[in-house]
């Protein structure tokens, strides 16, 4: 892959649950070392873009291109489903996401939770994993955590866990779902530092937030989305300073005021 073949690309991707169409028609280029925000309202189908670039989700129709490889698909339309599995498992474990809920195995160490993918899908070495596990807890803020459960940490902590497990699969990009939303204000900032410490690397990341600063703090393209479209979309500078739509005026009329 030359470097300037998207990590991520979305063509004119539809998807529908029933007569209900969340998405319809969306175009998403994530070249290697951007970061991507979406923002918009609840229902306007974030979310749901995420979930199908990660192919968590089966989109009816578009293009989902990984590293210049398009997603092989069969059926169609509904029953549209991804055709090579060995491919999903491919592009799943090289874009790790991050979830609003943690999503952290609950018998398992924190330094067990960060080390099971990398050893059981990746086949790793478990010796070698353990190293570099300590070493991304360590990255987040919580090398200090290894030992215990994700019951006995903060909410932000368990966050910061969550994205030390996401690191470990060394994933050619990072997909983040409202990974602040469940956080009180106090933690949401140590997750937003740790964010905003991976953007500073320069590593391609995808962001779904309700966090007008954050998206842009960190982002290179904002991308806001109204009824399953793109209503606008640009750097964030101009996104936030001079919105065009009005119904983007609106959206962050009202959450400034929030």
């Amino acid at each position: 892959m030359s470097d300037t073949t998207p990590v991520i690309e979305i063509r004119n991707l539809h998807k529908a649950y029933g007569s209900l169409e969340v998405i319809k028609g969306v175009d998403i280029t994530a070249k290697r070392g951007d970061v991507v925000s979406l923002i918009g309202s609840s229902g306007s189908g974030k979310s749901t873009i995420l979930r199908c670039a990660n192919l968590l989700e089966d989109s009816q129709d578009g293009d989902i291109v990984f590293k210049g490889e398009p997603v092989k698909w069969s059926g169609q339309a509904m029953s549209r489903r991804p055709a090579d599995a060995k491919q999903v498992l491919r592009i799943r474990t090289n874009l790790s996401m991050v979830f609003q809920q943690f999503n952290l195995w609950a018998h398992l160490t924190i330094l067990e939770n960060v080390m099971e993918a990398p050893v059981t899908v990746l086949g790793r070495d478990r010796g070698e994993v353990e190293t570099s596990a300590r070493q991304y807890l360590d990255k987040v803020g919580i090398g200090d955590k290894c030992d215990v459960y994700p019951a006995q940490l903060s909410g932000g902590q368990q966050q910061r866990a969550a994205i030390a497990r996401a690191l470990a699969m060394e994933p050619e990009a990072l997909l983040f779902d409202e990974p602040t939303s469940a956080l009180d204000p106090e933690l949401e900032q140590e997750v937003v530092k740790v964010i905003k410490d991976l953007a500073s690397e320069g590593r391609t990341m995808m962001i779904v937030t309700h966090d007008m600063k954050l998206a842009h703090d960190v982002s290179d393209h904002v991308i806001f989305l109204h009824q399953g479209l793109i209503e606008e979309e640009g750097v964030p500078e101009t996104l936030f300073g001079a919105p065009k739509s009005e119904r983007l005026q609106q959206f962050l009329s009202s959450t400034m005021a929030a």
